[in-house]
């Protein structure tokens, strides 16, 4: 019941040995850590995107604007997930609870087609948009990479809608039709006939796996480039930076690689089995004992690989969730009416503080020295790839244009040492 090929390998009468032998090892335990599994992940992901009540940030916690693309494709990647899981929790409770359902699968030439009708269709459903989840993570990376070297903007999102969706729908459809030909109920025998579809769907798996790493690594050089030309000086502050974009970098593969490489192991030991003239032979008793091994750890880790993703992206983002649009709008302008009111006096230390925040964004908006190609900040460039620092992004944004806030640092003090008098 997770993101598997062989879920609609499943709902052919005429399925082969190896798919029969994996689907058919304790399904109801298998069906309740799916669901156990999938459950989970589903209710911290939604709680992870939710938006939180989050206290007025300090100077050093100010993080700008981030580039309007990468941000969207990590949101719709978190949703992607959600509703893949979503997909296994119906399935499996549905192989739990109606045990009818599913054995008229098993039946050929039956003439009842929504026992076929609802696994084929639920299948699908799965694979459809874990696989839109693998087409978003490949195309993340080719944002933050296009982001860097100045050659990504909003527009390009609509590019990216495209193309996952595109692919997605297509080589889920095609592998699926060649599946299936020529009806649900006579699937054609042979491994040749499958092949298509197993194709399809690891496909898109496959080009996170080789592709990612090498983009992530382009982008991690060309940061560290970034930050070095800006002064000429490599500072404590830009390598912290530069390994904060590393380690989010490394996470994000690091949870890839733990929840879908086990679907690749499994698939290759089916594959194997499948070639076999008996797969019930002692001489490959290990081997069906790793493949049943492998088929449990993707029930549990396929469906986790939402929360797990939510995680690599922004961190824990923690429990106190704000539902109330009214509330953001009264702390919006309790915010604006705080920093008025520190100017008159009632807090010189943060009033200046704030000040000397809204100096820095008029100075940047005066000079746009590093603005280039189609028009984005080399701050915003970086500031998307260290979401989730807190410290770092306001200093590299000082330290980008120092020849134009030597005045502003005169007055910041000034504005210190007034409200202090």
């Amino acid at each position: 019941m997770m993101a598997s090929p062989r879920l609609e390998t499943f709902c052919c009468p005429n399925r082969d040995a190896s798919t029969e032998f994996v689907i058919t090892f304790q399904p109801l335990f298998f069906g309740a850590i799916c669901i156990g599994s999938a459950s989970l992940s589903l209710i911290f992901s939604i709680l992870q995107i939710l938006p939180k009540r989050r206290g007025y940030r300090r100077l050093g916690q100010y993080t700008p604007p981030k580039p309007a693309s990468s941000s969207r494709i990590l949101f719709i990647i978190s949703i992607c997930d959600i509703l893949g899981c979503a997909g296994i929790i119906v399935r499996s409770s549905i192989w739990l609870g109606l045990p009818n359902l599913v054995r008229g699968i098993n039946v050929a030439n039956n003439s009842d087609v929504w026992p076929e009708v609802f696994c084929v269709g639920s299948a699908m459903w799965i694979q459809l948009f874990f696989s839109a989840s693998f087409w978003w993570t490949f195309c993340y990376a080719v944002d933050v990479f296009l982001v860097v070297k100045r050659s990504a903007g909003i527009s390009t999102i609509i590019l990216y809608h495209m193309i996952t969706w595109g692919l997605a729908v297509l080589l889920c459809v095609e592998g699926v039709a060649m599946l299936y030909y020529p009806s649900i109920s006579s699937c054609e025998n042979g491994l040749q006939h499958a092949i298509p579809h197993y194709i399809t769907t690891y496909a898109p798996l496959m080009l996170v796996l080789i592709v990612n790493p090498t983009l992530f690594a382009r982008t991690v050089s060309a940061v560290t480039a970034l930050l070095k030309g800006r002064q000429g000086i490599y500072t404590k502050n830009e390598r912290r930076l530069g390994t904060e974009i590393k380690i989010r970098f490394f996470k994000i593969m690091l949870v890839f690689f733990i929840c879908w490489l086990p679907n690749i192991i499994n698939e290759s030991l089916l594959f194997y089995l499948e070639m076999q003239t008996d797969i019930k032979a002692s001489d490959l008793k290990n081997i069906r004992n790793t493949a049943l091994i492998t088929w449990f750890i993707m029930g549990i880790l396929n469906p986790m690989s939402g929360f797990l993703n939510t995680l690599a992206f922004n961190g824990w983002t923690g429990f106190d969730v704000d539902c109330s649009l009214q509330r953001r709008r009264e702390l919006a302008c309790d915010s604006a009416s705080t920093s008025v009111a520190n100017v008159g006096g009632h807090n010189p230390i943060v009033g200046s503080t704030l000040l000397y925040q809204s100096h820095v964004q008029e100075a940047k908006n005066r000079t746009g020295k590093n603005i280039k190609g189609n028009g984005q900040p080399a701050s915003d460039a970086i500031s998307v790839l260290s979401e989730g620092s807190e410290s770092s992004t306001i200093e590299i944004n000082i330290s980008t244009e120092p020849q134009d806030y030597e005045d502003i640092d005169a007055d910041a003090e000034s504005l210190g040492s007034s409200a202090r008098h």
